[in-house]
């Protein structure tokens, strides 16, 4: 049976993960094929093959927004089990480091098939003075003792190493009789939480009071299961909400798995007042199991087949393929593209120039030229699974602004699986290049550092002294990386689909 595996007992999964999947997988090696490419696949978010969306969602996309309990089919194997799936089929590599994280994936997966989280009553919707006070006093005590907490997952690593593919492995084996959860991208969630702050202000009125635990009560009611992927601090207003955010959650029994690219102590480093922000990074120390991804496998050095979704130079012959394109994605006429479609967000108007309901088309100025927010991009991506981008200049230190907004995007279309169109002056990779052509001993150190962290040459990115910061290094590399990947066969494979 080839997936015999799966009728292993438990205790057989257990004794099979301790021994670092050696055994049949020790002598596993990806064939050499003539015809086709092999089907073993990179442990990266990106490199997970159409194979496993659909053993997972039936074919729907997993990787970003929040997703219904509804996705997660009646019976579910244990993230053991399905990991040793995806290996036998070939969608994974065996890799003993993963098996060894997966064990703790499976730890708290077995905790919570026994956990009964606390029953939450629900807020008082008065706004008298007597509601108010017996509302923050139902917030603020905790439900489930300390002792008693489910030990959460902080799981940290730098791109490649798999958060993404271990958070869906772990979210999509979760018991079935778990239908309060939630899986969401880190800055989705902070920017609903602001938005739930500010009706829960309005709701308390002028005499105001704390809105944050009532907030944390709600999310609690909603699901008592929560992931986060890319945890990340950078913001001030976030920093001040978060300690207070996560000791009520823990109260409320909320149990939280967390992917993140920093240790807790490297979160908000350097941070406008960041002695407040100590407490929450002893709270994460102390409530989760903090784990290092990092097992000195590279999965975005292992080669991936291109798709031809990037355009350059601004010749009329790439514009006229770009849009030749367009119009093929927009052929449908019982949906055909429209001019200046509206779309809202926190009481704001975007404006997309060309689209369908499910194509848009945005000149770069359009899209990265105007005061656009990561929010206004997450409705955009929201709302359009294939995006086309148009005229993306090379952008020097005069445009900062403009890059950082299209970091932004690129950042909202890859949690989106977004599937994307690109137009520019130079190749993508070297858009934010001060000289595309220079050569290794023109690079600085420090970028240096960041191209081979990227497993890219420098002949292929060039030389940029745009970035500077650490932050700002970061999100570079994260989004020379993703488009890389958004540009693989894979991706153009799986993307799109909403």
């Amino acid at each position: 049976m080839r997936y015999s595996s799966l009728r292993l007992s438990s205790a057989s999964l257990q004794r099979r993960a301790l021994s670092g999947a050696r055994g049949r997988y020790s002598a596993f090696r990806p064939a050499a094929r003539s015809v086709a490419p092999p089907r073993c696949r990179p442990n990266s978010t990106l490199a997970i093959q159409k194979e496993k969306v659909e053993t997972f969602s039936g074919g729907r996309d997993l990787h970003v927004r929040d997703i219904p309990a509804s996705s997660t089919p009646a019976f579910a194997l244990s993230p053991l089990q399905q990991y040793y799936k995806l290996v036998d089929s070939g969608v994974l590599r065996p890799d003993d480091h993963q098996v060894r994280i997966i064990q703790k994936l499976q730890r708290l997966h077995d905790e919570l098939i026994e956990y009964t989280p606390p029953i939450i009553s629900h807020t008082p919707s008065s706004t008298s003075l007597l509601s108010r006070l017996f509302t923050g006093q139902l917030a603020a005590s905790p439900i489930v003792p300390p002792e008693q907490m489910l030990k959460g997952l902080y799981l940290y690593g730098d791109v490649g190493t798999g958060k993404t593919m271990l958070m869906d492995l772990f979210y999509n084996t979760l018991p079935a009789h778990i239908t309060k959860k939630r899986r969401v991208h880190f800055h989705a969630f902070m920017i609903d939480v602001h938005k739930r702050i500010h009706a829960m202000k309005a709701k308390l009125g002028h005499r105001g009071g704390d809105p944050i635990p009532p907030v944390a009560r709600d999310l609690a009611k909603e699901a008592y299961v929560l992931c986060f992927d890319e945890f990340q601090v950078t913001d001030i207003a976030d920093a001040m909400i978060l300690r207070q955010l996560f000791e009520k959650l823990l109260h409320f029994g909320v149990v939280c798995v967390i992917t993140s690219n920093r240790h807790p102590d490297e979160l908000y480093k350097n941070g406008i007042q960041r002695s407040s922000f100590i407490p929450c990074i002893e709270l994460l120390k102390e409530h989760f199991e903090v784990t290092d991804l990092d097992s000195g496998t590279d999965y975005r050095r292992i080669p991936r087949t291109l798709s031809h979704v990037y355009y350059d130079p601004l010749t009329p012959e790439n514009k006229a393929e770009v849009d030749k394109l367009f119009r093929a994605f927009t052929s449908d006429p019982s949906d055909p593209a429209i001019p200046n479609r509206k779309l809202h967000t926190w009481g704001r108007e975007i404006v997309v120039p060309e689209s369908s309901s499910t194509v848009a088309k945005f000149g770069f100025l359009d899209l990265c030229g105007k005061p656009m927010s990561a929010a206004d991009y997450i409705e955009i991506t929201k709302n359009f699974g294939t995006i086309f981008v148009t005229d993306v200049p090379k952008m020097g230190l005069g445009q900062k602004d403009m890059a950082r907004r299209f970091i932004t995007f690129i950042d909202a279309c890859y949690e989106s699986k977004t599937k994307l169109f690109v137009s520019s002056e130079v190749p993508i990779y070297q858009i934010f290049s001060d000289d595309p052509n220079a050569k290794t001993g023109e690079i600085s150190d420090h970028m240096r550092s960041v191209m081979d962290d990227l497993g890219l040459s420098s002949d292929m990115v060039g030389s940029s002294s745009m970035f500077t910061g650490d932050e700002e290094l970061f999100a570079f590399a994260r989004c020379c990386s993703r488009l890389v990947q958004m540009g693989s066969k894979e991706w153009a494979e799986t993307a799109g689909a909403r």
